[in-house]
């Protein structure tokens, strides 16, 4: 017999970062979500609320991101209706010039994920040889040197994409 157990987002959610100079997040839309064939709880459009600091999957603090350096984040709602964010591989870029961050050596790999959740997005973010340390969660999005792309997923594909 064929598994036809899914885990979808059934909603463009709109992620975005939230307020430049925090470190908060925004969906412009009530997310509903299937994980593994069931309907979760749905999460309300959020603004500029406070993002995670730890790792869904590890429940460890999220591992900065240092100069010349780039990471994804999967962001996704669990079964229970809670945002949720896992990060992914850390890896070198190009040197970057001052303040505009280099060209990725290697795309940073999405992490896996916990049962109970469904990706609504991912981020993807580096720093140039200027910028301080960066942590999701604590670090504003404006800081200088840093750069964050956000893409919204029906379902999470096989590799970030690289712009």
């Amino acid at each position: 017999m064929e598994d036809f157990r899914t885990t979808v987002n059934t909603t463009d959610a709109g992620l975005t970062s939230g307020t430049a100079s925090g470190a908060t997040y925004t969906t412009t839309a009530t997310t509903a979500h299937v994980i593994n064939g069931n309907f979760g709880t749905t999460l309300a459009a959020q603004t500029n609320t406070t993002s995670p600091t730890t790792d869904a999957r590890t429940s460890a603090a999220f591992t900065a991101l240092n100069d010349n350096e780039a990471t994804c984040f999967v962001w996704g709602v669990t079964a229970a209706g809670a945002i949720a964010v896992c990060q992914g591989t850390i890896e070198d870029t190009q040197v970057g010039v001052t303040t505009t961050a280099g060209d990725f050596i290697n795309l940073p790999q999405f992490p896996s994920l916990p049962d109970d959740f469904c990706p609504i997005g991912y981020s993807v973010h580096r720093c140039a040889p200027s910028a301080s340390a960066w942590t999701l969660g604590t670090s504003a999005w404006n800081a200088t040197g840093t750069t964050h792309t956000f893409q919204n997923v029906y379902e999470l594909p096989s590799r970030p994409q690289s712009s």
